[in-house]
């Protein structure tokens, strides 16, 4: 038996119910709900398959990853899109992110076999308020009342998380602690 998961940056319990309240805020206004399944995130690693065998191994390994990074604060300001079927909250520095997804995904290759197609190179740090079943009209409609819209928030990024699918929806699993050392 296989289970889905995947890997991402969550911030603090404020932040992610802010957030929440702009995808049911969608919901509300646009009928989309797809969002709502996953707590508020920036992904790091898109959804993959392990077995559940694979899951102890998996867990290990993302700890001691995590034991070797640092924190750095993430900048969240204002939203942007993907057109015509995504909203997100847009980060104002991807660097910090994006020197993090390169080092999970070359640990994940060397470390637990990850394969090529399960780490995708191409990488844009966002966090999605809406996505899939938006649709392009409703996106149409969407797009104008974001595009000015403030939103500013910070979070400092001190772990990355294991989300877990149950079959439902996307809960959070694991929280993998980065070294406190330089805190």
């Amino acid at each position: 038996m296989s289970q889905l998961y995947y890997i991402a940056l969550v911030p603090h319990e404020s932040l992610r119910e802010r957030v929440k309240g702009l995808k049911e805020e969608l919901q509300l206004n646009f009928d989309v709900k797809h969002a709502l399944k996953s707590p508020a995130h920036i992904t790091l690693v898109m959804p993959f398959r392990r077995s559940v065998d694979a899951e102890h191994a998996l867990v290990s390994s993302l700890d001691s990853f995590a034991a070797t990074q640092s924190n750095f604060e993430v900048v969240l300001d204002g939203f942007d899109c993907f057109a015509p079927r995504v909203l997100f909250v847009k980060i104002k520095d991807h660097h910090p992110i994006t020197r993090l997804h390169v080092s999970l995904n070359h640990f994940l290759s060397v470390e637990l076999n990850f394969e090529e197609k399960e780490l995708k190179s191409s990488f844009h740090p966002h966090m999605t308020i809406a996505t899939r079943d938006l649709s392009e009209e409703a996106f149409n409609q969407a797009w104008p009342l974001f595009e000015k819209r403030a939103f500013e928030d910070t979070f400092v990024v001190s772990s990355i998380f294991l989300i877990k699918h149950n079959g439902k929806h996307w809960d959070i699993f694991k929280e993998f602690e980065f070294d406190r050392k330089d805190s």
